[in-house]
Protein backbone atom coordinates (compact mmCIF):
# COMPACT_ATOMS: atom_id res chain seq x y z
CA UNK A 1 0.00 0.00 0.00
CA UNK A 2 1.18 3.43 -1.27
CA UNK A 3 -0.36 5.41 1.46
CA UNK A 4 -1.62 4.52 5.09
CA UNK A 5 -3.64 6.98 7.32
CA UNK A 6 -2.24 6.12 11.01
CA UNK A 7 -3.99 8.70 12.97
CA UNK A 8 -6.40 11.41 12.95
CA UNK A 9 -6.42 14.36 15.51
CA UNK A 10 -9.04 14.18 17.82
CA UNK A 11 -10.46 18.17 17.06
CA UNK A 12 -9.59 18.73 14.02
CA UNK A 13 -8.35 17.43 10.10
CA UNK A 14 -5.21 17.06 11.29
CA UNK A 15 -3.61 13.67 10.36
CA UNK A 16 -0.47 11.31 10.18
CA UNK A 17 0.31 8.73 7.90
CA UNK A 18 2.92 7.36 6.28
CA UNK A 19 3.69 7.01 2.47
CA UNK A 20 6.02 3.91 1.43
CA UNK A 21 8.10 4.45 -1.33
CA UNK A 22 10.93 2.75 -3.37
CA UNK A 23 13.52 5.03 -1.35
CA UNK A 24 12.37 4.61 1.67
CA UNK A 25 8.86 5.54 4.08
CA UNK A 26 8.17 9.00 4.44
CA UNK A 27 6.17 10.19 7.75
CA UNK A 28 3.09 13.19 7.07
CA UNK A 29 2.76 15.71 7.58
CA UNK A 30 6.15 16.21 5.85
CA UNK A 31 7.99 19.26 4.61
CA UNK A 32 9.71 18.75 1.01
CA UNK A 33 12.38 21.04 0.85
CA UNK A 34 12.85 22.34 -2.99
CA UNK A 35 16.35 21.21 -4.97
CA UNK A 36 14.59 22.63 -7.91
CA UNK A 37 18.26 21.35 -9.66
CA UNK A 38 18.46 17.92 -7.69
CA UNK A 39 20.00 20.13 -5.10
CA UNK A 40 19.20 22.13 -1.60
CA UNK A 41 20.56 25.26 -2.58
CA UNK A 42 24.00 25.73 -0.15
CA UNK A 43 23.38 21.71 1.30
CA UNK A 44 24.65 18.70 1.07
CA UNK A 45 22.81 15.41 0.80
CA UNK A 46 24.74 14.39 3.76
CA UNK A 47 23.35 17.66 5.57
CA UNK A 48 20.08 17.20 4.48
CA UNK A 49 20.06 13.57 6.09
CA UNK A 50 21.47 14.73 8.83
CA UNK A 51 18.73 16.77 10.24
CA UNK A 52 16.11 14.56 9.21
CA UNK A 53 14.38 15.74 5.70
CA UNK A 54 12.89 12.76 4.41
CA UNK A 55 12.01 13.69 0.83
CA UNK A 56 13.62 16.41 -1.21
CA UNK A 57 11.56 18.20 -4.64
CA UNK A 58 13.25 18.48 -8.18
CA UNK A 59 11.51 20.22 -11.23
CA UNK A 60 11.05 18.30 -14.42
CA UNK A 61 11.43 21.61 -15.85
CA UNK A 62 14.80 22.58 -14.91
CA UNK A 63 16.28 19.02 -15.04
CA UNK A 64 15.07 18.56 -18.89
CA UNK A 65 16.79 21.80 -19.79
CA UNK A 66 20.12 21.03 -17.85
CA UNK A 67 21.39 17.93 -17.78
CA UNK A 68 18.65 16.54 -19.71
CA UNK A 69 16.69 13.78 -18.60
CA UNK A 70 18.35 11.01 -21.22
CA UNK A 71 21.47 11.74 -18.93
CA UNK A 72 19.87 11.32 -15.74
CA UNK A 73 18.55 8.12 -16.80
CA UNK A 74 22.29 6.84 -18.04
CA UNK A 75 23.08 7.76 -14.34
CA UNK A 76 20.76 5.43 -12.87
CA UNK A 77 17.95 8.03 -12.02
CA UNK A 78 17.88 11.55 -10.29
CA UNK A 79 18.32 9.87 -6.72
CA UNK A 80 21.92 8.67 -7.66
CA UNK A 81 22.97 11.05 -9.71
CA UNK A 82 22.65 13.36 -6.95
CA UNK A 83 23.57 11.13 -4.38
CA UNK A 84 20.77 11.62 -2.48
CA UNK A 85 19.62 8.36 -1.56
CA UNK A 86 15.99 8.78 -0.16
CA UNK A 87 12.75 9.67 -1.75
CA UNK A 88 12.20 12.30 -4.40
CA UNK A 89 9.04 13.99 -5.96
CA UNK A 90 9.74 15.96 -9.33
CA UNK A 91 7.53 18.83 -9.70
CA UNK A 92 5.78 18.79 -13.57
CA UNK A 93 7.87 22.38 -14.47
CA UNK A 94 4.41 23.78 -15.16
CA UNK A 95 4.13 26.45 -13.21
CA UNK A 96 7.92 27.72 -13.99
CA UNK A 97 6.51 27.54 -18.18
CA UNK A 98 3.46 29.22 -17.53
CA UNK A 99 5.29 32.36 -14.41
CA UNK A 100 7.51 32.33 -17.57
CA UNK A 101 4.30 33.32 -19.85
CA UNK A 102 6.21 36.19 -22.26
CA UNK A 103 7.85 32.93 -23.24
CA UNK A 104 5.17 30.28 -23.80
CA UNK A 105 2.10 29.46 -25.97
CA UNK A 106 -0.33 27.09 -24.61
CA UNK A 107 -2.43 24.98 -26.70
CA UNK A 108 -5.09 22.11 -25.94
CA UNK A 109 -1.97 19.68 -27.41
CA UNK A 110 0.34 21.19 -24.65
CA UNK A 111 2.08 24.27 -24.30
CA UNK A 112 5.17 25.56 -26.70
CA UNK A 113 7.74 27.42 -24.59
CA UNK A 114 11.57 28.83 -24.95
CA UNK A 115 14.17 27.82 -22.63
CA UNK A 116 14.88 31.13 -20.19
CA UNK A 117 18.53 29.55 -20.07
CA UNK A 118 19.63 30.10 -24.17
CA UNK A 119 15.75 30.92 -25.85
CA UNK A 120 15.84 27.67 -27.70
CA UNK A 121 12.47 26.30 -28.86
CA UNK A 122 10.43 23.14 -26.59
CA UNK A 123 7.23 22.09 -26.64
CA UNK A 124 5.79 20.26 -22.76
CA UNK A 125 2.50 17.83 -23.80
CA UNK A 126 1.48 16.33 -20.59
CA UNK A 127 2.36 12.76 -22.09
CA UNK A 128 5.84 14.11 -22.51
CA UNK A 129 6.05 15.57 -19.08
CA UNK A 130 5.04 12.03 -17.80
CA UNK A 131 7.70 10.08 -20.26
CA UNK A 132 10.48 13.00 -19.02
CA UNK A 133 9.62 11.88 -15.56
CA UNK A 134 9.89 8.36 -15.95
CA UNK A 135 13.27 8.85 -17.02
CA UNK A 136 14.38 10.66 -14.12
CA UNK A 137 13.06 8.04 -12.08
CA UNK A 138 11.40 10.53 -9.24
CA UNK A 139 9.32 8.29 -6.73
CA UNK A 140 6.24 10.91 -7.13
CA UNK A 141 5.77 12.40 -10.32
CA UNK A 142 3.28 15.23 -11.01
CA UNK A 143 1.28 15.58 -14.28
CA UNK A 144 1.44 19.07 -16.15
CA UNK A 145 -0.93 21.79 -15.38
CA UNK A 146 -1.41 25.30 -16.21
CA UNK A 147 -1.55 27.58 -12.93
CA UNK A 148 -3.89 30.21 -13.29
CA UNK A 149 -2.07 33.65 -11.94
CA UNK A 150 -4.18 35.84 -9.30
CA UNK A 151 -5.93 37.73 -9.54
CA UNK A 152 -7.61 36.15 -12.66
CA UNK A 153 -11.81 36.38 -13.78
CA UNK A 154 -13.86 33.75 -13.90
CA UNK A 155 -13.59 32.78 -17.41
CA UNK A 156 -9.99 32.51 -17.38
CA UNK A 157 -9.31 30.06 -14.38
CA UNK A 158 -12.36 28.05 -15.78
CA UNK A 159 -10.36 27.54 -19.20
CA UNK A 160 -7.41 26.88 -16.93
CA UNK A 161 -8.92 24.22 -14.96
CA UNK A 162 -10.93 22.61 -17.74
CA UNK A 163 -7.47 21.95 -19.62
CA UNK A 164 -5.82 20.61 -16.65
CA UNK A 165 -8.76 18.29 -15.94
CA UNK A 166 -7.96 17.55 -19.97
CA UNK A 167 -3.82 16.69 -19.26
CA UNK A 168 -4.77 14.82 -16.05
CA UNK A 169 -6.54 11.96 -17.97
CA UNK A 170 -3.58 12.34 -20.63
CA UNK A 171 -1.40 11.91 -18.26
CA UNK A 172 -2.64 9.34 -16.42
CA UNK A 173 -3.14 6.69 -19.57
CA UNK A 174 0.48 7.79 -20.72
CA UNK A 175 1.48 6.58 -17.29
CA UNK A 176 -0.41 3.82 -17.24
CA UNK A 177 1.02 2.83 -20.79
CA UNK A 178 4.79 2.90 -19.87
CA UNK A 179 7.01 1.33 -17.94
CA UNK A 180 9.30 2.24 -14.71
CA UNK A 181 12.86 2.94 -16.54
CA UNK A 182 13.91 1.95 -12.99
CA UNK A 183 13.14 -1.84 -10.33
CA UNK A 184 10.79 0.48 -8.06
CA UNK A 185 7.47 2.35 -8.46
CA UNK A 186 6.51 5.52 -9.28
CA UNK A 187 3.51 7.10 -8.61
CA UNK A 188 1.57 9.90 -10.37
CA UNK A 189 -0.29 12.68 -8.37
CA UNK A 190 -3.06 15.09 -9.76
CA UNK A 191 -3.36 18.61 -9.02
CA UNK A 192 -6.78 20.16 -8.34
CA UNK A 193 -6.91 23.94 -9.89
CA UNK A 194 -9.67 26.50 -10.05
CA UNK A 195 -8.18 29.40 -8.83
CA UNK A 196 -10.85 30.62 -5.47
CA UNK A 197 -13.64 30.17 -7.27
CA UNK A 198 -15.27 27.26 -4.98
CA UNK A 199 -17.45 25.47 -7.94
CA UNK A 200 -14.51 24.99 -10.29
CA UNK A 201 -12.34 23.99 -7.19
CA UNK A 202 -15.65 21.30 -6.35
CA UNK A 203 -15.72 20.09 -10.00
CA UNK A 204 -12.13 19.49 -10.16
CA UNK A 205 -11.53 17.69 -6.87
CA UNK A 206 -14.36 15.20 -7.92
CA UNK A 207 -13.39 14.92 -11.67
CA UNK A 208 -9.73 14.17 -10.85
CA UNK A 209 -11.01 11.42 -7.88
CA UNK A 210 -12.91 9.59 -10.63
CA UNK A 211 -9.37 9.26 -12.25
CA UNK A 212 -8.48 7.47 -9.17
CA UNK A 213 -4.92 8.75 -8.96
CA UNK A 214 -2.83 7.38 -6.14
CA UNK A 215 -2.32 11.20 -4.80
CA UNK A 216 -3.45 14.52 -4.87
CA UNK A 217 -2.25 18.09 -5.02
CA UNK A 218 -3.69 21.15 -4.28
CA UNK A 219 -2.21 24.05 -6.86
CA UNK A 220 -2.78 27.62 -8.09
CA UNK A 221 -2.59 28.86 -4.61
CA UNK A 222 0.08 30.84 -2.58
CA UNK A 223 0.26 33.18 -5.88
CA UNK A 224 -0.73 36.18 -4.44
CA UNK A 225 -4.73 35.71 -2.76
CA UNK A 226 -5.47 36.68 0.05
CA UNK A 227 -4.79 34.12 3.42
CA UNK A 228 -8.27 33.62 4.10
CA UNK A 229 -9.18 32.48 0.73
CA UNK A 230 -6.10 30.35 0.37
CA UNK A 231 -6.92 28.51 3.50
CA UNK A 232 -10.98 28.30 2.20
CA UNK A 233 -9.70 26.67 -0.62
CA UNK A 234 -7.64 24.43 1.17
CA UNK A 235 -10.66 23.45 3.35
CA UNK A 236 -12.58 22.76 0.39
CA UNK A 237 -10.39 20.74 -1.12
CA UNK A 238 -9.42 18.54 1.73
CA UNK A 239 -13.21 18.05 2.59
CA UNK A 240 -13.84 16.31 -0.52
CA UNK A 241 -10.45 14.18 -1.25
CA UNK A 242 -10.51 10.67 -0.47
CA UNK A 243 -9.67 9.61 3.38
CA UNK A 244 -6.93 7.19 2.11
CA UNK A 245 -4.60 9.20 -0.43
CA UNK A 246 -2.24 11.95 -0.36
CA UNK A 247 -2.82 15.43 -0.02
CA UNK A 248 -0.24 18.32 -1.11
CA UNK A 249 -0.09 21.64 -0.71
CA UNK A 250 2.17 23.16 -3.22
CA UNK A 251 4.00 25.87 -2.59
CA UNK A 252 3.00 27.45 0.63
CA UNK A 253 5.54 27.40 3.35
CA UNK A 254 5.42 30.08 5.97
CA UNK A 255 5.53 28.30 9.29
CA UNK A 256 2.18 29.31 10.01
CA UNK A 257 0.20 28.79 6.79
CA UNK A 258 2.05 24.80 7.37
CA UNK A 259 -0.28 24.61 10.46
CA UNK A 260 -3.08 25.85 9.46
CA UNK A 261 -2.84 23.35 6.36
CA UNK A 262 -2.22 20.43 8.65
CA UNK A 263 -5.27 21.20 11.30
CA UNK A 264 -7.52 20.99 7.37
CA UNK A 265 -6.01 17.77 6.52
CA UNK A 266 -2.76 18.18 4.39
CA UNK A 267 0.02 15.68 4.53
CA UNK A 268 2.91 17.24 2.05
CA UNK A 269 4.26 20.67 1.65
CA UNK A 270 7.10 22.19 -0.37
CA UNK A 271 8.34 25.78 -0.25
CA UNK A 272 11.80 27.39 -1.41
CA UNK A 273 11.11 30.06 1.75
CA UNK A 274 13.49 28.38 4.62
CA UNK A 275 16.76 27.97 2.11
CA UNK A 276 16.23 31.35 -0.20
CA UNK A 277 15.56 33.06 3.77
CA UNK A 278 18.89 31.55 4.60
CA UNK A 279 20.68 33.14 2.10
CA UNK A 280 19.13 36.46 2.77
CA UNK A 281 19.77 36.30 6.09
CA UNK A 282 17.05 35.55 7.83
CA UNK A 283 15.94 33.05 10.64
CA UNK A 284 13.51 31.19 11.50
CA UNK A 285 13.30 30.37 15.48
CA UNK A 286 10.94 29.34 17.59
CA UNK A 287 9.97 32.95 18.79
CA UNK A 288 9.17 34.41 15.04
CA UNK A 289 11.75 35.25 12.35
CA UNK A 290 15.26 37.22 12.78
CA UNK A 291 17.63 39.21 10.21
CA UNK A 292 20.73 38.15 11.20
CA UNK A 293 22.56 41.14 9.57
CA UNK A 294 20.52 43.85 11.68
CA UNK A 295 23.23 46.01 14.01
CA UNK A 296 21.60 45.26 17.13
CA UNK A 297 22.84 41.10 16.37
CA UNK A 298 26.52 42.98 16.42
CA UNK A 299 27.36 41.25 19.85
CA UNK A 300 24.29 38.77 20.51
CA UNK A 301 26.70 35.88 22.01
CA UNK A 302 23.36 33.87 22.13
CA UNK A 303 22.84 31.22 19.67
CA UNK A 304 20.63 31.81 16.65
CA UNK A 305 17.80 29.71 18.43
CA UNK A 306 18.10 28.95 22.04
CA UNK A 307 15.11 25.95 21.74
CA UNK A 308 17.40 24.42 18.71
CA UNK A 309 19.65 21.69 18.70
CA UNK A 310 21.27 22.05 15.56
CA UNK A 311 24.58 22.06 14.68
CA UNK A 312 24.42 25.53 13.40
CA UNK A 313 23.13 26.89 17.21
CA UNK A 314 25.41 24.38 19.03
CA UNK A 315 28.30 25.74 17.35
CA UNK A 316 27.89 29.82 16.95
CA UNK A 317 26.51 32.84 18.40
CA UNK A 318 24.34 35.34 16.30
CA UNK A 319 26.97 37.96 16.61
CA UNK A 320 29.34 35.66 14.72
CA UNK A 321 26.68 34.77 11.90
CA UNK A 322 26.05 38.31 11.62
CA UNK A 323 30.02 39.00 10.97
CA UNK A 324 29.45 35.97 8.55
CA UNK A 325 27.06 38.03 6.65
CA UNK A 326 28.49 41.39 6.89
CA UNK A 327 31.92 40.06 5.43
CA UNK A 328 30.04 37.95 3.01
CA UNK A 329 31.61 34.58 4.08
CA UNK A 330 29.66 31.73 2.16
CA UNK A 331 29.75 29.71 5.15
CA UNK A 332 26.84 31.51 6.70
CA UNK A 333 24.71 30.76 3.56
CA UNK A 334 24.89 27.33 4.65
CA UNK A 335 24.91 27.53 8.11
CA UNK A 336 21.32 29.62 8.36
CA UNK A 337 19.82 27.43 5.54
CA UNK A 338 20.98 24.31 7.52
CA UNK A 339 18.93 26.21 10.23
CA UNK A 340 15.82 26.63 8.47
CA UNK A 341 15.13 23.24 7.09
CA UNK A 342 15.71 21.92 10.35
CA UNK A 343 13.52 24.22 12.07
CA UNK A 344 10.67 22.89 9.33
CA UNK A 345 11.99 19.25 10.32
CA UNK A 346 10.94 19.63 13.54
CA UNK A 347 8.08 21.52 13.34
CA UNK A 348 7.02 18.36 11.22
CA UNK A 349 7.80 16.36 13.83
CA UNK A 350 6.20 17.96 16.69
CA UNK A 351 3.01 18.23 14.62
CA UNK A 352 3.46 14.35 13.67
CA UNK A 353 3.39 13.96 17.60
CA UNK A 354 0.88 16.66 18.41
CA UNK A 355 -1.96 14.22 15.96
CA UNK A 356 -1.18 11.30 17.70
CA UNK A 357 -1.54 13.00 21.43
CA UNK A 358 -5.11 14.30 19.86
CA UNK A 359 -4.01 17.54 20.86
CA UNK A 360 -2.94 19.32 17.70
CA UNK A 361 -5.15 22.69 18.12
CA UNK A 362 -3.52 23.08 21.60
CA UNK A 363 -0.19 22.79 20.09
CA UNK A 364 -0.96 25.04 16.91
CA UNK A 365 -2.24 27.65 19.53
CA UNK A 366 0.95 27.45 21.23
CA UNK A 367 3.29 27.99 18.71
CA UNK A 368 1.15 30.88 16.85
CA UNK A 369 1.48 32.69 20.06
CA UNK A 370 5.41 32.23 20.25
CA UNK A 371 5.83 33.15 17.09
CA UNK A 372 3.65 36.25 16.98
CA UNK A 373 5.14 37.43 20.57
CA UNK A 374 7.87 39.16 18.58
CA UNK A 375 11.33 38.63 20.56
CA UNK A 376 13.52 36.13 21.25
CA UNK A 377 15.03 34.41 24.15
Amino acid sequence: MFFRLLKTDRHSSARAGILHTGHGAIRTPVFMPVGTQASVKALSPLELQQIRSQIILGNTYHLYLRPGEELVRRAGGVQTFSSWRRPMLTDSGGYQIFSLSELNKITPEGVHFRSHLDGSRHFFSPEKVVDIQRDLGSDIMMVLDECAPYPCDYGYAAKAHRLTLDWAQRSLAAFRQSRPRFDYAQYLFAIAQGSIYEDLRRESVNRLIDMDFPGYAIGGLSVGEPKQAMYEMTELCCQALPQNKPRYLMGVGKPEDLLEGIERGIDMFDCIMPTRNGRNGTAFTSHGQIVIKNAKFREAFQPLDSECDCYTCRTFTRAYLRHLFQAEELLVLRLISLHNVYFYNRLMEAARQAIWQGRFRAFKKKMLEKWSSGHTK
